[in-house]
């Protein structure tokens, strides 16, 4: 039964989502006490031992605090579906990710400003990011210090990692400060959004803080079917209750999408607002035919090389009775490891402008996910591919809400064959790492890697046999100051009233790191454009 339109609650502001933007905007829109907020989340709490111990994040999941989604078989990795992990809680994927905290490098924002104008440039950027970040142990003029996310270094990396460190200085990779330097060509030890060793999400960040607030409401077990329209004029949100109930919520003044690259992108399209013929034929009314919606999907993806280690140092023994004690006694140990313990990036040839390649370090065997278990000690190299070419798309499989997406990522379809080629070279950049001292006397037999010397064709099989997401999912609700961008540089949904997208959709381009920051980063400007700051 619909909900009753006079008894419906109301807001100034509703915001869908509790992800990373959600709970950073809930936080800045209800601060000033003058406007009542209200924050709607498909999940619910993010309170379990799983979510704050930092190295059981793989434990989460496919389980309930997990939407779990899987792509479609994809025509270049052999037809395998892929599994796509997003945080259904509150704090959203910000509280099953591995904690990394990467800015990304100066050129990924010079490259929003000139596509989305000034609001966008790097200064900007880098004047908002200090803003809200809370790093007491790095350097002063990387970090913010006075805001409310708060980024550590990790408590104990593991020898590998430092081994990893040394045997890039060897092959001439440079150290870094922090990874988040702007200028970010070389390596660096992986600060984490940990709070002495606990994982310290947005939900720790930014909606604990402001949870006392009478202005404030938050909508847990709320699945948003769709927009409220009055015309073309969004006027509030339809949802879902855990019981089965619907509920309508009006916003007076707008609705803020932060479902992310898959969550803002079906909730626009189930109302209507993307392309027309794609919409019809699903027997969804357009309300305003925005081709955009849903297409420029981009998403960093990784293959391992992993090995056995000959040496009982690695994260094996993470879940023993001594590690356990440790994190239980002193929040120290293995079970406070993010597993991504250092970074390299680099360049996978002179022709790049800035690095095009990640090369992370683990002290285990991560397989699948994390999914498979180790059986004794090994280590493992991802090769991340950070500025893919190859494009893909969400639509819809149903105009039914509970119907999961159509995703289609589209990985290694570029045309020029660029992706396939440095993820090659990214690999025997990775192989050689294992190969070189003080690394490679950790490094034992083969579990997973290209024979050694094979011919790239050999290598490019393997690729297609092993490529896997890294989480990053942006794009698909693309900001810009053309008029085929889906939100325009205040990121106002074009052709709508009182409708705002504020995630990591709305990126032009990935950003040559790790996509948390750049979102927080997102929704700290649409916080300022909202208030007219």
């Amino acid at each position: 039964m619909a909900a009753a339109a006079d008894s419906a609650p109301s807001f100034d502001y509703v915001i869908v989502g509790a992800g990373a933007a959600g709970c950073l905007l809930a936080d800045r829109l209800s601060a000033d006490g003058q406007h009542r907020v209200a924050l709607l989340e498909a999940g619910g709490s993010d309170r379990t031992p799983n979510v704050m111990i930092p190295a059981a994040f793989a434990k989460l999941f496919k389980t309930e605090r997990d939407w779990a989604y899987s792509t479609e078989p994809e025509p270049a990795l052999d037809g395998r579906r892929l599994f796509w992990p997003r945080g259904k809680m509150l704090g959203g994927s910000s509280s099953l990710n591995a904690m990394m905290y990467v800015r990304g490098n100066r050129l990924d924002y010079e490259t929003w400003g000139a596509l989305a104008g000034s609001g966008w440039s790097f200064e900007v950027a880098r004047q908002t990011f200090l803003r809200f970040e809370k790093n007491l142990h790095a350097p002063a003029d990387i970090y913010g210090r006075a805001g409310t996310q708060v980024v550590e270094p990790q408590r104990e990396p593991n020898v590998i990692t430092h081994a990893f460190l040394e045997a890039c200085a060897a092959q001439g990779i440079r150290s870094l400060r922090d990874l988040s330097e702007f200028d970010n060509d070389g390596c660096a030890l992986t600060s984490v959004t940990q709070k002495r060793g606990l994982r310290f999400s947005a939900a720790d960040a930014f909606l604990r803080p402001a949870l006392g607030r009478k202005n404030l409401t938050v909508f847990k077990h709320v699945r948003v079917d769709k927009l409220e329209l009055d015309g073309r004029r969004v006027v509030g949100v339809r949802g879902t209750q855990k019981d089965g109930s619907a509920l309508l919520v009006r916003a007076q003044r707008e609705v803020i999408s932060c479902g992310g690259a898959i969550g803002s992108t079906q909730l626009l399209l189930l109302s209507g607002i993307g392309p027309a013929a794609e919409l019809s034929a699903l027997g969804i009314a357009p309300v305003h035919d925005l081709p955009g919606v849903g297409r420029n999907l981009q998403d960093h993806v990784l293959v391992g090389v992993i090995h056995t280690c000959p040496h009982p140092v690695t994260l094996f023994a993470a879940e023993s009775l001594k590690q356990l004690a440790r994190f239980v006694a002193l929040r120290r140990g293995m079970l406070t490891s993010n597993v991504a313990e250092a970074v390299a990036f680099v360049r996978s040839g002179p022709s790049q402008e800035a690095p095009d390649l990640e090369l992370i370090s683990a002290p285990v065997p991560y397989i699948d996910h994390g999914s498979v278990a180790p059986t004794g000690h090994g280590l493992s190299i991802a090769v991340v591919l950070l500025t893919p070419e190859s494009r893909g798309r969400i639509t819809l499989t149903s105009r039914d809400p509970e119907a999961a997406p159509r995703i289609e990522p589209r990985y290694l379809t570029d045309p020029d064959g660029s992706d396939m080629a440095r993820l090659v070279a990214g690999l025997r950049r990775a192989q050689k790492l294992f190969e070189t001292a003080p690394l490679a006397k950790y490094v034992g037999d083969v579990i997973e890697a290209p024979r050694e010397g094979a011919p790239d064709s050999e290598v490019a099989a393997f690729v297609r046999a092993q490529l896997e997401t890294i989480y990053h999912p942006v794009g698909t609700c693309r900001m810009g100051s053309d008029d085929d961008s889906v939100v325009d540089p205040l990121l106002r949904v074009r052709g709508i009233e009182g409708l705002r997208v504020a995630d990591a959709s709305v990126m032009p381009t990935i950003t040559r790191g790790h996509t948390y920051a750049p979102t927080l980063l997102i929704a700290e400007r649409a916080a300022d454009i909202l208030r007219g700051l």
